[in-house]
């Protein structure tokens, strides 16, 4: 993982084939439905101007697929070895840029769930490539060396002027560090959506950006799989800090 380290970033190419990418296109847009027959709106104008953006949360409450996704034995082998084998799962949710969407504020999800400084990498991003995914359609873009940013006060005035996208293929995988300073695309297509899930790891210490106990109904926690009920702080809580108290 050199070039993660390097640059806080790296793709996983042709994680999905194009039978498992449609199935977990088809499912986000239920998920999309489903959140909005809830009274969940999936527009949100204080994040994403223009409302061109449709989101979705609480992705492992609408669909089998992405508890698959976010537990997938391709990706998580480098997430646990990322976070120095102590993972949680802090928040999966979907951002599809519409035609016409305009970028959100820069931002580094690390600073979401802890206060500086960010001396550590405790966090980071898998985030699922749905559509292929480039410059013109919106791609997430980043600020080359940022993830290595201690405090707000090393972000530069203006770092949504030095960002670059990032580019994949659908069914890619973008392992992002948490502390990488990165915003939306502007995507200026005609016709092509940019669809993108983003599955948020912790190490267990740190509080989820999701309440699951609250989101996820007791018919889908019941179907979860042990590892991942504990990801979730379903089971029996936070066990990774101070178990060797208890050896003999």
């Amino acid at each position: 993982m050199g070039a993660f380290e390097r640059d806080g970033w790296v793709v996983l190419p042709d994680v999905l084939d194009g039978d498992e990418v449609a199935r977990a296109r088809a499912a986000l847009t239920a998920a999309a439905a489903a959140s909005e027959a809830r009274g969940i709106a999936t527009r949100m104008d204080y994040l994403d101007p223009g409302g061109r953006n449709t989101r979705v949360y609480d992705l492992i409450e609408y669909h089998p697929v992405f508890a698959d996704l976010v537990t997938h034995p391709a990706v998580i082998p480098y997430v646990a070895h990322l976070l120095d084998g102590d993972l949680a799962v802090s928040n999966f949710s979907a951002n599809v840029a519409l035609p016409g969407s305009r970028s959100m504020n820069a931002h580094n999800d690390q600073s979401t769930v802890m206060p500086e400084p960010w001396t550590t990498r405790y966090t980071m991003n898998a985030i699922w490539c749905l559509d292929d995914v480039d410059e013109e359609n919106g791609a997430t873009r980043y600020l080359p060396g940022s993830h290595r940013f201690e405090r707000f006060a090393d972000v530069p005035t203006d770092p949504a002027s030095g960002m670059r996208p990032f580019e994949a293929a659908a069914g890619s995988v973008v392992l992002m560090d948490g502390r990488l300073w990165h915003t939306s695309g502007e995507n200026t297509s005609a016709t092509r959506e940019r669809a993108l899930l983003f599955a948020f790891y912790a190490r267990s210490f740190l509080r989820h950006q999701n309440n699951w106990n609250r989101s996820l109904s007791r018919e889908t926690r019941q179907r979860l799989e042990p590892r991942l009920k504990e990801w979730l702080g379903l089971g029996t809580g936070n066990m990774g800090y101070g178990a060797y108290l208890a050896q003999g």
